[in-house]
């Protein structure tokens, strides 16, 4: 199997919905789902979490992920890219612990419905397909040939000319969206390319109900609600197999 490392990435500012990252979803903060997805993942060989927070590397520990640096303050503005974070924790491992993970992959708290077994089926895909990249994707909701700019004037043209306007769903060339939720890179191809998503990355497809990305206080409701539905729904099934169990007995 590849050799992959785990790598949350957690900055403590955000202005859009402040503190985020240490927000109570369904009763742990929200970082707290992204590390125990990838504590219950078969492939990775560990769980890092970059930040630059003090109180978000304390969290992240308490779950059991490891935070062996604080990132650079250049690293957690609003415009820090992400290639940049990934690649000062890989020249972290490279200058501290004398080698470098071969893989990284980049998982992001505001995915906190991604599984432990969507982080393994993108390793396994990489290994399959032999990709030096493998990126979560979605089926949008909305198909970009039935899109439309607007002008200052409210006028309308189409985003993607074409003749399939009045087409069903069905008949339209599927696409997809990436959803922010896994991002698994050889190294040396983040070297190379200096991006997460190069092109002949291999998609993988996730539903939708397990591709919201938090940014707003109602995106944060909805995952409640999904989370909450969960564990009913896991408490429901335990109860079953248990009465089945003393039935058969």
């Amino acid at each position: 199997m590849l050799d992959v490392v785990g790598l949350i990435t957690a900055r403590g500012g955000s202005k859009g919905l402040p503190r985020k990252n240490v927000l109570p979803l369904a009763g742990r903060p929200l970082i707290a789902w992204t590390i125990e997805a990838a504590q219950r993942s078969r492939h990775l060989r560990r769980v890092i979490v970059s930040t630059d927070d003090p109180e978000i590397a304390e969290i992240s520990r308490q779950c059991g992920a490891e935070v062996p640096f604080l990132r650079p303050g250049d690293l957690a503005g609003d415009a820090s890219p992400h290639v940049g974070v990934v690649l000062q924790a890989l020249d972290w491992f490279g200058e501290h612990e004398g080698r470098a993970p071969e893989w990284v992959m980049l998982l992001q708290p505001t995915s906190p419905l991604r599984t432990a077994q969507d982080i393994d089926a993108a390793i396994e895909l990489a290994e399959s397909t032999g990709a030096d990249a493998v990126v979560s994707v979605v089926e949008p909701r909305h198909h970009p040939y039935l899109m439309h700019r607007m002008d200052e004037r409210g006028g309308l043209t189409a985003f993607m000319p074409s003749n399939l306007e009045y087409a069903r769903r069905q008949d339209l060339p599927a696409v997809f969206a990436t959803n922010g939720a896994i991002y698994l890179i050889r190294d040396s191809h983040l070297r190379t390319t200096g991006t997460l998503t190069p092109d002949g990355s291999h998609g993988l497809i996730m539903p939708e109900e397990r591709s919201l990305d938090i940014d707003t206080a109602e995106d944060m409701r909805l995952a409640e609600l999904i989370l909450n539905g969960r564990t009913r729904d896991h408490r429901d099934s335990i109860e079953k197999l248990s009465r089945k169990k003393i039935y058969i007995d």
